[in-house]
């Protein structure tokens, strides 16, 4: 189980990061990002799950510019209180955030990402801006007002062939935007990692899972000792 902590951005604006510590040397480490719903318990169960496998991971509140202490639910008047939230973060405010995650974090090793939902698309921005080693976006569903942006560093995305929410044109635009990118697609809906939500899909979030792992493995995990 992991804890919060308080990080200063440069423009000295405060906020909480979720950290959760391996048992051991660490791999690396992993930043998490939220979906709409703030560092709720699924995503500090995930963060948990990322330290489970050897990683420092840690989940920055990104809401906190604009309310702190957010943990919605799933529900409509959830999500709309979610999708208001996120209206009000800029572009140029989340990713003082994201350096300042990543310079808690960048002694551990290589650092990754992976995000989901809104975190999808702030991994995208975050492989375009920030020193990132890789990063992992699940159903990012704002990349396409991002394109201005063309990501650094490895990208793997996954998306559900039945979300409602990302027509398959969209989808198309992030390939053109990102062609060295991994796609892979789930027949599944929108959010169908979070076990929580009603799309929750077991066969392929532990698929998307497997092939996550197998990625930061490869551009996380120390080199093997000659």
């Amino acid at each position: 189980m992991g804890e919060f902590q308080t990080v200063m951005a440069k423009d000295g604006h405060q906020f909480s990061v979720y950290l959760s510590a391996p048992t051991g040397k660490p791999r690396g480490a992993i930043i998490v990002i939220q979906e709409i719903f703030g560092v709720n318990s699924h995503i500090r169960a995930v963060t948990d799950g990322y330290a489970a496998q050897g990683y420092v991971a840690i989940s920055p509140a990104l809401f906190d510019r604009a309310k702190r202490g957010v943990e919605l639910g799933y529900t409509g008047p959830d999500m709309q209180t979610g999708v208001g939230l996120m209206s009000q973060i800029k572009r140029e405010d989340l990713v003082k955030d994201l350096e300042a995650t990543l310079a808690v974090v960048k002694n551990s090793g290589r650092v990754g990402m992976v995000g989901y939902c809104w975190g999808g698309t702030v991994t995208y921005i975050a492989a375009s801006l920030l020193p990132i080693a890789c990063g992992v976006s699940y159903y990012g569903g704002s990349i396409g007002q991002n394109l201005d942006l063309k990501p650094k560093h490895p990208v793997m995305y996954h998306f559900g062939e039945r979300d409602t929410h990302i027509p398959v044109e969209a989808i198309d635009k992030v390939r053109a935007a990102d062609p060295s990118g991994i796609f892979y697609m789930y027949p599944a809906g929108h959010g169908f990692n979070c076990t929580d939500r009603p799309d929750y899909d077991p066969p392929s979030a532990a698929l998307a899972l497997e092939r996550s792992l197998g990625f930061f493995a490869k551009y996380i995990d120390p080199a093997p000792a000659k």
